[in-house]
């Protein structure tokens, strides 16, 4: 197709091209419709339900969704939204965090670019209530796969600004018996330690990059979501204190789409007191041994690049493999 052809198709796609805002519940099933509908073509492995989605937008923090959401249609038909929130972290600058789906037909099209300029207008409006004399910035993220999103975000002068990595370690490889620290125990978490064991890796990751306090909110979508299992967590206490903890989490769901049979060691925290002693290998060590008790031939999860704490050397040295990148990135803000 000529270079007239080409403009004249935008041109008709952009005048049938709507936008609107969230109008409520009915909305889910069309995330979960365009959600579904990009995972392929992004090489990003999730599985979502329609409580999945109610349960995180019904608990949102730093963003109304009847403001912050917004849909693309053609002729009336969903064809990608978006969701833009802001945080304070705890090292003094602001971020505002846009990102977005559009169905892979009708990429390329102009309409992802026209999706990020509305974001980002609805973002400066935000910022515009904020203090001054705080550094701003546009942010967003991609993962390695996500070609669309990072030409876009690329295109739009955003630059790579921090890396994480998802990992991976197969359990038919031999497990390490490591033993904790001295004078520390392991005990199934009840029902009175989830607050202190949530607290305590709060604190934990107050050392990390990006860091601000998890909103209460945030506590309650996550006990109420799938990835929410306690059962499952290996807790170091050291007395009456939380020394580290794994918060240990398997998707069936996602087991049975992706054909697998994965554990999940996430939220791996050590309290500063009880770092540089072996803990945090322990405690994954006992992780993967669950894991494999429970059936289970892989375990995984993410990790910051760039940990201070040296986290990445110490996971590989237990065995995984990183499988996946993912990128934030950033743009000054100037109001």
């Amino acid at each position: 197709m000529d270079t007239i052809s080409d403009n004249l198709v935008r041109v008709n796609y952009l005048s049938s091209m709507t936008f609107r805002h969230f109008i409520g519940e009915s909305d889910y099933s069309h995330m979960l419709d365009i959600v579904n509908g990009c995972k392929e073509i992004d090489g990003i492995e999730r599985t979502d339900t329609i409580d999945d989605i109610r349960n995180y937008y019904e608990h949102l923090v730093n963003s109304d969704p009847y403001q912050d959401i917004t849909f693309v249609e053609i002729d009336g038909s969903p064809i990608g939204y978006s969701r833009v929130y802001w945080d304070r972290l705890d090292d003094g600058i602001r971020t505002y965090t846009s990102f977005g789906y559009i169905l892979p037909e009708w990429r390329r099209k102009g309409i992802g670019t026209e999706m990020l300029k509305k974001n980002q207008d609805r973002i400066r409006e935000i910022a515009s209530t904020h203090p001054d004399n705080e550094p701003k910035y546009y942010q967003s993220f991609a993962a390695d796969t996500e070609l669309s999103t990072i030409a876009l975000l690329e295109s739009q002068g955003y630059s790579p600004v921090r890396h994480e990595f998802s990992l991976v370690r197969d359990l038919k490889k031999p497990i390490p018996n490591l033993p904790l620290p001295q004078g520390l125990v392991i005990k199934p978490v009840q029902e009175e330690h989830i607050m202190p064991v949530i607290l305590a890796a709060d604190e934990a990751f107050q050392d990390h990059w990006g860091y601000r306090p998890t909103d209460p909110v945030e506590i309650e979508r996550w006990k109420k979501s799938s990835f929410f299992q306690p059962e499952l967590w290996k807790v170091a206490w050291d007395g009456n204190q939380v020394a580290g903890s794994v918060q240990n989490f398997y998707l069936p769901l996602e087991n049975e789409e992706y054909t697998r049979k994965r554990g999940y060691t996430e939220g791996i925290s050590t309290r500063r007191p009880w770092r540089k002693r072996g803990l945090a290998s322990a405690l994954i060590a006992e992780s993967m041994k669950m894991f494999k008790v429970m059936g289970m031939t892989e375990t995984a999860h993410d990790v910051d690049a760039e940990n201070t704490s040296g986290a990445l050397r110490l996971y590989k040295k237990l065995g995984y493999k990183v499988v996946k990148q993912y990128t934030t990135y950033r743009k000054t803000m100037f109001i």
